[in-house]
């Protein structure tokens, strides 16, 4: 059954709990020699995990701790319980569930006090920066149902008197938000999992995890080997090392992280509400008679890159005063008072980061039922419940029910966990967390590690490039004949410095032809008898029957007729240049690892007596995308073959010359327009594409260089879909606006056909992913940004950019009018549509169809 995205943190828990007095301590470590599942660590995530699966009705649960509960990070963490500041939507409803354990759930129930104080919370807005980013959020939060208050400077100093105010614009204020005693809040959930029968275990370390058939089987132990359907790792900084035993990369690293406890202060009130000013790079509370002075430096440093000891407990690092020392001057100049008394304390603990600053939460692609919940990235105590709720439902229904695509391991790659990555990228991804999240910041460290083979030509021609799931991927090019430097320029909510760049590549690309590298494109072959009929389960199209040398764009769905992948597959064609048969399936960079596990899990399921087998070419082609309307002027140029439309119609895919090269083309678009996607041995790559500038220059092609920016406004105003962006794994194909994707008459069907069926029977999904643009020109939207028809919230935007051709922001926006009923095509044309940017509200359009060429009559010219 779909229901809403809230229904599902409201989910009533079930089971009753004892209130005896327990202890979970043993002198004499024993554990049981079997279970169904093992969780390893015994931090704020893992005892929630353990807590969860027992309200879940699963109570034959073994929690592993290799020392003492909260003896890794868990122990020092600061306690903040802040529902304020994300604009994803499943990171807040995490959020606001777990301050609702803290608050009274968890307490009422295990006679335990977290400690929860909801002292309220103050973000101060010092720039227009970060006055215009707060505005954005707290408008996405009070549509997640938070209480946010923009404030005055002179209210700021109202509840926190001692705080400087004078270069204050505006404060963002919580007031149920507060702060809670890390070490009391995991006590709590341990009671909760034991009163309801899970075995906890201290002083146990986990030495391995046995497999048979690609599946957990059970885990090795200082203790003795416990048989287990499941395993979660949950041990904190140290998942990446509990990972690497059972061939599961977990790329999170540990840096040091500070705070200073100041002396007693007289005029300190207990009662006053925590303040966050990353300006300064700091959060400031009352603790202990004085003030907690809490930091996120903009460069951090890492600590213990080879290996975190395993007998590391409730231990601190010496701080380095000589480095802290300018940023601790900065933070405290909040409020002066803190520089008037000594400092009782300079706190330093490490705390774990991944390299993009979400956590790693769900199952390993390396490993059936082996899940992760790990790299909280310093807000494991503000989420610690949503996550072991979200992991715990993960197991017990063998699916997610919050959107995890921003989450999932699968999301990261096995580079991302060498010691020159992790070193280099936890220095920037901790300084992060307080910088402006302007929406073209650029990630500067760990570059360089995948480029396309073009990248020095690309480079020559003044591209300036950004990190596109490790790879140099170029966003636009600067013209270096007039002096321009390919370089992020200013950082702004605003239009960049280098607009009019991008404004000529995405016309370029409408009225001409552009060449777009997308090698970073995931591929794979699938090859071997089976292939097609496995395929076709797989999938929502039918690919397996078609002619050989057609492209089929298409679904993969989850048992529950959800979203999995989006693709394309090529059935391809025979000829000189090409394998005996086979398929190519194309994804995007961020989905790489995801499908190449769907594929190989589908194999397995789909085809267990047959054969057919996926490989990963993804480094094996570069990929030379050449698009606009004068494209097939500039390959009819280049090649000896025929394409004309008759000989190369619209989804073909055939096997052609470019110079001395032989290479797959295929005829799609991702862009709107007559296009071609070119897949070029990477050997003969350059010489390909010095052959294309060649021709192109020779004669009247107008082809133009283009990057990224121009790809990302050229797709969204055509309203095609990216997942993981614009869709995610809680939308169905008829929500997402694909179920023209699905052959529903194909033998056997595919994986998720009949909930699809039903939803399509029942008249039609209850919400739709539409297009929004603004009627004014100037207002930029990025993400987030909070719906309106009528004046009543229906929806926020997924993903946006502006549309050049259009003449104003659009983005796509999964819309709900809130009611049990289809939603028809004509609510979505009538009514009137506003767009929230920044705390303000602008006039607005949305429509099913495409608003550039919904005919689609220029991609099939």
């Amino acid at each position: 059954m779909l229901g809403t995205r809230a229904s599902l943190w409201a989910r009533p828990m079930l089971g009753q709990v004892s209130r005896s007095r327990i202890s979970w301590y043993s002198s004499a470590p024993i554990v049981p020699s079997q279970a169904r599942v093992v969780v390893c660590g015994g931090g704020i995530v893992g005892s929630s995990v353990a807590y969860h699966l027992a309200k879940l009705g699963w109570t034959d649960v073994v929690l592993l701790e290799r020392d003492q509960v909260t003896s890794g990070t868990t122990w020092h963490a600061a306690g903040l319980m802040v529902t304020f500041g994300s604009l994803s939507e499943t990171s807040t409803e995490m959020r606001k569930y777990t301050k609702e354990l803290y608050s009274h759930i968890l307490e009422e129930e295990t006679g335990l006090s977290t400690g929860f104080m909801p002292v309220g919370f103050i973000e101060l807005a010092t720039n227009t920066g970060y006055l215009e980013e707060f505005r954005r959020v707290a408008a996405f939060n009070r549509k997640c149902g938070i209480e946010v208050h923009e404030i005055s400077p002179r209210e700021v100093q109202d509840m926190f008197p001692l705080c400087r105010t004078d270069d204050v614009l505006a404060g963002f204020y919580v007031k149920d938000d507060g702060r809670v005693n890390p070490v009391d809040a995991t006590a709590a959930f341990v009671r909760g999992a034991k009163n309801r029968g899970v075995t906890v275990v201290e002083g146990v370390s986990v030495t391995g995890v046995r497999t048979a058939k690609g599946k957990v089987t059970g885990v090795q132990t200082s203790a003795g080997d416990v048989e287990c359907e499941f395993f979660v790792n949950a041990a904190g900084m140290w998942a990446r090392q509990l990972g690497e035993l059972a061939g599961v990369s977990i790329p999170n690293q540990a840096a040091e992280h500070y705070y200073l406890l100041t002396e007693p202060m007289a005029d300190v009130d207990p009662a006053w509400p925590i303040v966050e000013d990353p300006s300064r790079h700091t959060y400031i509370r009352p603790e202990g008679g004085g003030l907690m002075v809490g930091l996120f430096e903009p460069v951090a440093a890492s600590w213990s890159v080879s290996s975190v000891p395993n007998d590391f407990s409730f231990g601190e690092i010496d701080p380095d005063w000589d480095r802290m020392a300018p940023f601790l001057e900065t933070a405290m100049g909040r409020v002066p008072r803190c520089l008037e008394v000594g400092a009782k304390k300079l706190f330093c603990g490490p705390e774990s980061f991944t390299p993009d600053l979400s956590p790693i939460v769900g199952e390993a692609p390396e490993l059936k039922n082996y899940y992760v919940a790990a790299g909280m990235n310093s807000i494991g105590i503000l989420t610690g419940g949503g996550i072991g709720r979200v992991v715990a439902q993960n197991i017990v229904d063998g699916h997610p029910d919050v959107d995890v695509t921003a989450m999932l391991p699968a999301r990261l790659q096995p580079y991302q966990a060498t010691p020159a990555y992790r070193g280099a990228r936890v220095v920037e991804s901790l300084g992060k967390v307080y910088k402006c999240h302007y929406p073209n910041r650029p990630t500067e460290t760990a570059r360089g590690a995948k480029r396309s083979p073009l990248h020095e030509k690309h480079a020559a021609r003044g591209a300036y490039f950004r990190d596109v799931s490790g790879w140099q991927g170029v966003d636009y090019y600067a013209d270096l004949s007039a002096g321009e430097k390919p370089e992020a320029g200013p950082l702004t909510w605003g239009r960049p410095s280098w607009f009019s760049r991008w404004a000529a590549e995405h016309k370029a690309c409408r009225e001409a032809c552009v060449l777009i590298d997308m090698s970073f494109m995931s591929k794979f072959r699938v090859q071997g008898p089976d292939a097609g009929a496995v395929l076709d389960r797989l999938v929502t199209s039918r690919v397996g029957a078609v002619p050989a040398g057609v492209i089929t764009y298409t679904q993969m769905l989850s048992e529950r007729g959800t979203l999995e992948a989006d693709l394309t597959v090529t059935k391809l064609p025979d000829g000189a240049g090409g394998a005996a048969g086979g398929f190519m399936v194309v994804a995007t960079d961020t989905a790489h690892r995801h499908v190449e596990a769907l594929l190989q899990r589908g194999i397995e399921r789909e085809a267990p007596k047959g054969f057919a087998v996926v490989t990963d070419v993804t480094g094996a082609y570069a990929q030379i995308n050449l698009q606009g309307p004068k494209s097939r002027q500039l390959l009819s140029a280049l090649t000896s073959c025929d394409v004309s439309d008759s000989a190369f119609p619209f989804r073909s895919a055939c096997y052609i010359d470019i110079g001395c090269a032989r290479l797959l083309a295929t005829r799609i678009t991702y862009v709107g327009e007559l296009g071609f996607e070119l897949f070029v041995p990477v050997e003969a790559a350059a010489h390909v594409y010095e052959t294309i500038v060649s021709t192109a220059e020779a004669g009247d092609h107008g082809l133009v260089h283009a990057g990224l920016k121009a790809l990302g406004s050229l797709r969204m105003e055509k309203g095609y879909r990216d997942y993981g962006h614009d869709m995610d794994n809680l939308d169905t194909l008829l929500e997402a606006g694909l179920g023209f994707t699905a052959d529903f008459e194909k033998p056997g069907g595919f994986v998720g056909m009949e909930p699809t069926l039903a939803q399509k029977a029942s008249g039609g999904p209850t919400r739709r992913l539409v297009q929004v643009a603004l009627e004014d020109p100037q207002p930029l939207m990025y993400h987030g940004e909070v719906i309106y028809r009528d004046g009543v919230i229906v929806g926020d935007v997924r993903a946006a950019s502006y549309g050049h051709t259009l003449g104003c922001a659009v983005g796509l926006a999964m819309v709900d009018r809130g009611t049990a009923e289809p939603l028809p095509a004509r609510w979505v044309s009538s009514g009137t549509w506003e767009v929230d940017v920044a705390g303000k509200r602008y006039p607005a359009r949305a429509s099913l169809r495409p608003m550039f060429d919904p005919k689609n009559e220029k991609i099939k010219s």
